[in-house]
């Protein structure tokens, strides 16, 4: 038995979420089996198609639910609902997207389910969660998109104001929420397991794409700013340039960094100039720096400038197509692009797995399923009591113990969301090299600059506790070393050879661990040809393809308005480490996880990926539009940069939408003609909501049920009813800071605690308890390691 092989999972989902968590899920070995409405699960006619619709052909349908058994089952039907719960008697996971009265109506309300399965784990994901006064709204993943704040901030620094903020291509919302679900639902797993008590969590997908705006929201609560599409960045240079044969995108993140790009260009005169030599002067002048980087750039090809900046570690990205990921050495190399043999298409290439692992335990065993193919699916294994070994937690991973070497945000991010699920999450830190998430400008103005008033830390620290090791010295790395292996998780986000270089690298710890789990995350991954290549979140939606696919309409590729391979790379990390913990209890073997910013982002860009695949075709620009959907768009409302979202999935939503505005124009009446007539149908809709309020719109659109949302920017977050009534906006009273807003934890749990345990940590905070908790050190062998300067 390996990986989750044995782990029993029924599935009620549709489109993204929750078929891509299950999917996550079963690629690990796990037995998934698919409930599908009568009709199929929605994405099997979303396509792409080869060809005209066909059900059995359509590439998002087959690329989420691969690994997977479809059942078919009428929930109307009181048979069908006694045959899922018969499924549910002998599953350990059940995860499902019904609407709540439609998951009460089914006997999936979380008491009966208690009552019913008291050992089962179930993640409920919604739109706005079960609870709260949206909780029976709808959305497609434009409104989660905007009424998250992701919109707002996208493309990011834009000069062009009258544009609206923007929907990232294809349906990046899902994959996110996906990702957090199979994580948190492994989380509750691994209790269910070893205590016997099954759990509900309630996850809220708007408040989990609120979750992870990198600096736009602690730029509203630390900064008294609202960062959004237009405006300027602190970190300079950073942009997509036009070059000879495509585009190239380039950031330089730290002043070395810009050193070296300076030395790159040949010491051009304008570089010498004293106002680049800072990042508060590349700020003021980053146009000046971005017309004259962007003349340097423009007779170069794209390729040729990548490797020249990544030669000497600056932040080059090709802005790639479909195709050119396709045909590059390092994703081939590290096995990322797969071939599987789907029938009725044959053997077609897909995104592989989210990352490496040394035990390998990834895997495609079956292609995906055609609708009811296993009609009389079961689980034919009987469920394993024979890790039950506790008592109770009162979180998911309570006692498990987590060593945490990682630093700005993608680590930080995986290791929040393990403090979130009750991990005890030890940062070690250094006094003499701060992590730059302590360091960025983005300090209270409330409070005196220092390493524990920064607001991009205090958001991701959350839930930890800090230990200062000075990993200079022979000392520190070994007690960073006891660290290490004393914990039942560790990980890592610096660059590639340095945690080998401080005796800290896997093979290291496995010689006095040999089950240790390790995490590791970097822009590239472990090996393969750009393994050295310095890696950032925001060069991650160039290389994946994300960019060439995200822009208005008649417009140019964008940035996604956050550095989405952080995030992405940080919850796909999260969710192995989880998984790795459950096998190691069952078989006692450690696990190398080996995750890549890259590969990470470029696993939800499947649709655009299964087109060219499918069809040969490069996505076009859509703006806020959709390839199949209309109307869907973003609307402008009463008011100034007012904005509404509006999409109608079904016929029965756009009929209840066109007697909501008195539209009954017949060229409008079916799918195929409103989109043909879309420029038409979005001006009738405008000229009706630019004379409404945003949530006047809202609310009335949504009590006729048809998905509607504003565009929110973090002020208008901080404020929400629906986020604060579910807890998610955070105000823990910080040592330093005081009781500041901070995006929280997006689920809910039925049994266990909820909400952040504590503040992040300040800096060196929890060195002695750690010292004495964890490694059993005594108060005069602290003092020694004191004195001779190894905790500094």
């Amino acid at each position: 038995m390996q990986g989750l092989e044995g782990i029993r999972v029924v599935e009620l989902g549709q489109m993204i979420a929750v078929p891509w968590a299950t999917r996550l899920i079963a690629d690990l070995g796990a037995d998934v089996v698919k409930i599908e409405p009568p009709e199929g699960d929605r994405a099997r006619q979303r396509g792409p198609f080869p060809g005209g619709p066909d059900a059995s052909q359509s590439g998002l349908f087959i690329h989420l639910n691969i690994n997977k058994r479809s059942v078919v089952a009428d929930l109307t039907k009181s048979s069908d609902v006694t045959r899922l719960h018969e499924l549910l008697q002998e599953a350990d996971l059940l995860l499902h997207d019904l609407p709540p009265d439609v998951a009460n109506s089914v006997g999936l309300h979380e008491d009966e389910l208690a009552r019913q399965h008291p050992s089962l784990v179930t993640v409920s994901v919604t739109p706005f969660g079960r609870s709260g006064p949206y909780s029976r709204w709808a959305a497609e993943d434009l409104q989660l998109i905007h009424g998250g704040g992701w919109g707002w901030l996208t493309p990011g620094c834009s000069d062009e104001s009258d544009l609206p903020p923007l929907k990232p291509a294809g349906q990046q919302a899902g994959f996110q929420i996906g990702f957090a679900a199979a994580t948190i639902a492994l989380g509750a797993l691994d209790r269910a397991l070893c205590t016997g008590e099954g759990e509900h969590l309630d996850l809220a997908g708007i408040a989990y794409i609120s979750s992870m705006l990198e600096a736009g929201f602690i730029s509203w609560s630390y900064l008294n700013e609202i960062p959004g599409r237009t405006g300027s960045r602190i970190l300079n240079p950073w942009r997509i340039f036009e070059v000879a044969d495509g585009r190239i995108f380039i950031v330089c993140v730290e002043d070395d960094q810009w050193s070296r790009l300076k030395e790159v260009m040949g010491f051009p005169e304008w570089s010498q100039m004293e106002i680049f030599d800072t990042q508060a002067g590349r700020a003021d002048a980053e146009d000046l720096l971005h017309l004259w980087l962007g003349e340097w750039a423009a007779p170069q090809q794209v390729m040729d400038l990548f490797h020249l900046g990544q030669g000497k570690r600056i932040g080059f990205a090709p802005v790639n197509t479909i195709e050119q990921m396709l045909d590059d050495p390092h994703l081939r190399e590290r096995g990322f692009i797969v071939e599987v043999d789907q029938p009725g298409l044959g053997k077609i290439a897909l995104p592989g797995p989210v990352a490496r692992l040394s035990k390998p335990w990834w895997s495609i065993r079956e292609p995906a399923p055609s609708l009811g193919e296993h009609q009389d699916a079961t689980f034919t294994q009987p469920r394993s009591s024979d890790l039950v070994r506790e008592k109770s937690r009162s979180r998911p991973l309570e006692g498990v113990t987590v060593a945490d070497f990682t630093w700005v945000w993608a680590g930080p991010f995986c290791t929040m969301h393990l403090a979130h699920l009750g991990a005890e999450v030890i940062k070690v830190e250094s006094k003499q090299a701060p992590d730059l998430g302590r360091r960025l400008p983005l300090f209270s103005v409330n409070h005196e600059a220092s390493v524990d008033s920064n607001g991009y830390f205090n958001q991701w620290g959350q839930g930890k506790k800090s230990v200062t090791l000075d990993l200079s010295t022979v000392e520190g790395r070994a007690v960073a070393k006891k660290i290490a292996t004393s914990c039942d998780l560790v990980v890592s986000n610096y660059a590639t050879g340095v945690m080998e270089k401080f005796g800290l690298g896997y093979n290291d710890l496995m010689e006095v661990r040999p089950d240790v789990i390790v995490g590791v995350i970097s822009g590239y991954g472990n090996y393969g040809p750009y393994r050295d290549y310095l890696g950032y979140g925001p060069t991650t939606a160039p290389l994946s393809g994300l960019s060439s696919m995200t822009g208005y309409e008649g417009g140019k590729p964008e940035e996604v308005g956050v550095s989405l391979g952080d995030p992405a790379a940080g919850i796909a990390t999260a969710h192995l480490l989880i998984a790795a913990l459950i096998a190691r209890r069952r078989t006692g073997e450690g696990q190398f996880i080996d995750t890549s910013l890259w590969e990470a982002t470029a696993s939800s860009t499947v649709e655009g990926w299964t087109q060219h695949v499918l069809t040969g075709q490069q996505p076009d620009l859509y703006g806020n539009r959709d390839p199949i959907m209309a109307p869907h768009n973003l609307y402008r409302c009463k008011g100034d940069d007012e904005w509404v979202a509006i999409s109608c999935a079904t016929e029965e939503q756009w009929h209840d939408l066109a007697a909501v505005l008195g539209l009954h124009d017949p060229k409008f009446e079916s799918q195929t003609s409103r989109k043909k007539w879309e420029a038409e149908l979005d001006a009738h809709i405008e000229d009706w909501t630019v004379l409404r309020d945003k949530w006047e719109i809202t609310r009335l659109l949504q009590s006729e049920g048809i998905p509607a949302m504003p565009s929110l920017d973090a002020q208008s977050l901080e404020g929400d009813p629906h986020l604060n009534d579910r807890g998610f906006i955070e105000r823990l009273n910080h040592p330093v800071v005081g009781t500041l807003a901070h995006t929280g934890i997006p689920w809910l749990l039925r049994d266990c605690q909820n909400g952040v345990k504590s503040p992040a940590p300040m800096l060196g905070q929890h060195t002695d308890q750690i010292l004495s908790s964890l490694l059993a050190l005594g108060e005069d062998e602290i003092q020694q390691l004191r004195g001779s300067g190894v905790l500094d």
